[in-house]
């Protein structure tokens, strides 16, 4: 199935309540200050946040006002345009190799799963892959990494339970620089954002990458759980403020019946999304596509 069809799938509950209600909506208010008042609840009840709500439906005001139009599908095409515009306002920095990702978040986001995905994704695209386990602290992280590794045919570096995460990653840049391996992917502890220890462990890690592995492209990554809705945003803010975050992994998409915060995360704090889980199975992650999620969305 192409990303589309997954990611259409992914988004059947979203889509199902957004349309139905901008349906009710034409019907029942011709465009006007009731219209668009109205659409800004429905994208707001859609979870995306109140200040992106307002600013796209300003710009649909603007535009449908300036060019006189009253048309209810070029009203639409004009929303999905303006929501596929503020997806992009977070451009996806380009992959360079070798690379290394580091990948945080709170606990229960599905980090080393999605580790396991994103391993098997760059296999699919001939890359070779190392994968660390720096979550030293959960009890069987390790265990299930190595299962995912397993699962996706690439090599890992651990340590015992306990270890210290940063000798963990150490003996991991080790590997690949010996190795001349493409792309390593660290997992590391869920982590409460509020915990300052567990933060400057983060940093510790960042620390030895980069004085180890300078020549290496490095992207830290925070894994989100799509149906936490504007949480999600919260959460983005906080470990952006603390490791300066390049990307956004989304899990459990097609739990979601809210995916508007997507919206918020690219507009309001300028994080891209890199790539979606849309399912369970190994192969269930693409890379994110504006233009698709927004076609997915209504």
């Amino acid at each position: 199935m192409s990303f589309f069809g997954k990611i259409k799938d992914a988004l059947k509950k979203t889509k199902e309540g957004v349309s139905a209600k901008l349906r009710q909506l034409f019907l029942k208010n011709k465009l006007g200050d009731a219209f668009y008042d109205e659409l800004e609840e429905i994208l707001i009840s859609s979870d995306v946040g109140v200040a992106t709500a307002e600013e796209v439906v300003e710009q649909v005001k603007e535009e449908a006002i300036g060019n006189k139009i009253k048309d209810e599908q070029f009203v639409t095409d004009l929303l999905k345009d303006i929501l596929e515009d503020t997806l992009n306002e977070a451009p996806v920095p380009e992959i360079n190799y070798p690379c290394v990702m580091m990948f945080v978040g709170v606990n229960g986001v599905g980090k080393t799963t999605t580790i396991g995905k994103v391993a098997n994704w760059f296999v699919r695209q001939k890359k070779t892959v190392t994968v660390a386990a720096a979550d030293t602290f959960r009890a069987a992280a390790i265990d299930q990494l190595n299962v995912w590794a397993d699962r996706a045919k690439v090599k890992i570096v651990k340590h015992e339970e306990g270890s210290d995460p940063s000798a963990v990653v150490f003996d991991a840049v080790s590997s690949v620089k010996a190795r001349g391996t493409d792309v390593l992917l660290i997992d590391t502890a869920g982590r409460l954002h509020v915990k300052e220890n567990l933060m400057k462990e983060l940093e510790k890690m960042d620390r030895v990458v980069k004085r180890e592995f300078p020549e290496a492209t490095f992207y830290k990554f925070l894994v989100l759980d799509a149906t936490t809705g504007q949480n999600a945003v919260n959460q983005a803010r906080v470990f952006d403020e603390a490791v300066e975050l390049d990307g956004i992994v989304l899990t459990k998409l097609d739990g979601t019946a809210k995916g508007g915060f997507v919206f918020s995360l690219c507009g309001e704090l300028k994080i891209p999304v890199i790539f979606a889980g849309v399912g369970e199975k190994i192969d269930d992650l693409e890379l994110f596509d504006a233009e698709q999620f927004v076609e997915g969305f209504f």
